[in-house]
């Protein structure tokens, strides 16, 4: 993996491996790749914390590893999962990060 273009971090899509939904954008460095890896769970660096977070280690809304791809740069992840707990990814409870739709869009 690139780590060298966003200041030692690449992109990861997280998509549901069976709807194919996608459910969160997080941000990973060379350890949170490694982490994730290793342990089959996705594992992000925080931005604005500025440390390693695995997904649900508090809420027990865990993202398991089912797939991952590489992009053709070699700088962004997309990572398929099973989702864990109650199933909703986004911190405001919701399944998805990505539920409020733009006007104007259709």
């Amino acid at each position: 993996m690139d780590f060298t273009k966003l200041d030692g971090l690449i992109p990861a899509v997280v998509q549901d491996e069976t709807s194919n939904e996608v459910l969160m954008v997080g941000f990973m460095n060379d350890e949170a790749w490694t982490l994730t890896q290793q342990t089959g769970f996705v594992t992000f660096f925080s931005r604005t914390r500025n440390k390693l977070w695995m997904k649900g280690e508090t809420s027990g809304n865990r993202l398991a590893v089912r797939q991952m791809f590489v992009d053709c740069d070699e700088d962004t992840v997309l990572i398929k999962v099973r989702r864990e707990g109650d199933g909703n990814v986004c911190h405001t409870g919701e399944r998805s990060c990505f539920y409020t739709e733009l006007a104007g869009t259709k």
